[in-house]
This record gives structure tokens, C-alpha cells and sequence, in this order.
């Protein structure tokens, strides 16, 4: 064998050599540490609490009914995740154990038209779905129950571009404009009744520490139920583009004590908004669609 073969399978004996060995392994390993310590720095250097990342990004509920729709949340990625690592841990199988060093080919042996296979693929998504959709499902009808009398019912007009607040128990509204959003006030630990009215165009009444948005269409009459259970002020907005002021649909929310907010009614009758505002609806179409 001349010298020039030689060397060329001394050269091939040790590629065969380098790549049977534990480096990769190693490497693959050490890629994997430094990917969790950076992942672990980021978190930390965010400064989220661990009941922040357990609410994964949502606002801590300040409703009766903001949990259940944080469970829904979190159920959601949970699922996500479930599918997300069976999918990467079938992608990191395939690099490891089909790599061409270990079987001495180009790509492993292809199979065509399984039809176990094909089922599987088709009826797993459609089981995932089918579980998301019925607690979707489940969690609206109870976000969306009435119940025979709530303590207080509120009117929330969405117009072009501001707020106004028709306390229908009091006979006293309030209203806002682009340039000094108005104040929603609202009882603590009592069942408050939103209706949802719009004279113009259709926009979408939006508390974030609610967990909660419905959309305010003209000529229609949403409903929806809410009680608070944190005093404080929160912000809301309008979550539907709905003209050239809409990052200028504001309002904020300030949950009080029943004295407190019965206190805020009073000084609204002695400024004289007694009765209440436009709501927005076409007679004869009062209906409420949920």
C-alpha cells in the first residue's frame, strides 16, 4: 500500500475515532448546563418572584372570578409544555441516536404510509383540542352566569373616544374624556352587574387585574358579572382598535369600601349628574349577547 493510502486510512481510523467517542456527549452535556445557568441568570435577573412565574405573566386576580380564569391559564401552558417537550425530546433522540457516525449512513431507514402512525398524529390533536375546548367552554359559562339580583348594576357606555359610567341603582352617572379618563367606582366583595353599550363603533371594555374583557358592540347589550376583592386603583382600557384616539381610551378603577363608594354617589347627585347618559342601544335590539 503506498504511503499516500496509508495516511488516508490512518486519517478515517481516527475520524471513526473522534466521533465513537464520549466528546460529543460531553459537549452536548456542557451546552446543556450552560443553557439552564443562563436561563436560571435571566430569571433572576428579571426579578420575578416564584408567584409571579407561577401566574406565568398574568396579574394577580382582584375578582371573585379572576382565579378561574388563571387556572384556565396556566392549564393551557401546562398543556403547551406537555406537547412541547414530547416534540423536543423526539427531535433530540433523532440528532443523537441517528447520527451518521453511529450507523454508517446518510439518514436512518424512512418508513411510508404507516397508518397507525398517520392515526395517531391525526387523533392526538384532536383529543388535546377537544380537553381545551371543554374547559374553555366550562369557565365561560360560568363567567358569563348571571345571577337573579346583583347589588349593583353599572352601565359602561364605550364611545368614540372615552368612557362614560351610568350607575343605574343610584341614578347618577360619570363620564371621562381622551384627555381625563374618568373613575370607575366600585364596592368590595360585592356582586356588580356591567352592561355593555356603544353608540358609535365597537370597542372592548378591558380591566388587565380582572382577568376579564368583553367587547362593547353598538346596538347590543353585553352582560357580565363581576365581584371584586381587593381595594385599590387598576387600570383599564379599551382592547379593541377602535379610531384615531384609541390609545387614548382610559379608565381607571378604584374598589372601595360599600360606605366609601356610597360616599363617591353622593358627591356625584351634588355635582348635578343625576339620571343618566346615552347608552348606545336601537330600540327594538336590547337583547344581550353573550
Amino acid at each position: 500500500m503506498c504511503p499516500a493510502a496509508e495516511a488516508e486510512q490512518d486519517l478515517g481510523k481516527a475520524y471513526v475515532s473522534l466521533n465513537g467517542s464520549d466528546r460529543p456527549r460531553r459537549s452536548l452535556r456542557r451546552r446543556a448546563f450552560q443553557a439552564l445557568a443562563l436561563g436560571a441568570l435571566v430569571v433572576s435577573v428579571s426579578g420575578c418572584s416564584v408567584e409571579e412565574f407561577r401566574r406565568l405573566g398574568m396579574p394577580a386576580p382582584a375578582t371573585e372570578q379572576g382565579p378561574t380564569v388563571l387556572r384556565l391559564w396556566q392549564g393551557s401552558w401546562i398543556a403547551a409544555l406537555a406537547v412541547g417537550c414530547l416534540v423536543w425530546g423526539l427531535i433530540i433522540w433523532s440528532v443523537i441516536f441517528y447520527r451518521r457516525s453511529r450507523h454508517g449512513q446518510d439518514i436512518p431507514p424512512q418508513t411510508r404510509y404507516n397508518v397507525p402512525i398517520e392515526v395517531l398524529y391525526t387523533v392526538v390533536p384532536f383529543i388535546v383540542i377537544s380537553v381545551l375546548f371543554y374547559f374553555t367552554a366550562r369557565d365561560e359559562s360560568y363567567l358569563l352566569r348571571l345571577s337573579d339580583k346583583p347589588d349593583y348594576t353599572i352601565n359602561v357606555v364605550g364611545r368614540q373616544w372615552s368612557w362614560s359610567f351610568n350607575y343605574k341603582d343610584q341614578n347618577v352617572y360619570d363620564v371621562g374624556t381622551p384627555g381625563q379618563p374618568p373613575t370607575l367606582y366600585l364596592p368590595k366583595d360585592k356582586t356588580v352587574r356591567f352592561e355593555l353599550t356603544s353608540p358609535d363603533v365597537i370597542h372592548s371594555f378591558w380591566v388587565p387585574a380582572f382577568l376579564f374583557k368583553l367587547d362593547v358592540i353598538p346596538g347590543r347589550v353585553n352582560t357580565f358579572e363581576l365581584t371584586p376583592t381587593k381595594e385599590g386603583t387598576f387600570a383599564g382600557k379599551c382592547a379593541e382598535l377602535c379610531g384615531v384616539d384609541h390609545a387614548r381610551m382610559l379608565f381607571n378603577v378604584k374598589v372601595v369600601s360599600e360606605e366609601e363608594f356610597r360616599q363617591y354617589m353622593e358627591a356625584l347627585r351634588a355635582k348635578g349628574q343625576t339620571g343618566k347618559l346615552p347608552e348606545g342601544i336601537v330600540p327594538g335590539n336590547s337583547g344581550s349577547e353573550q
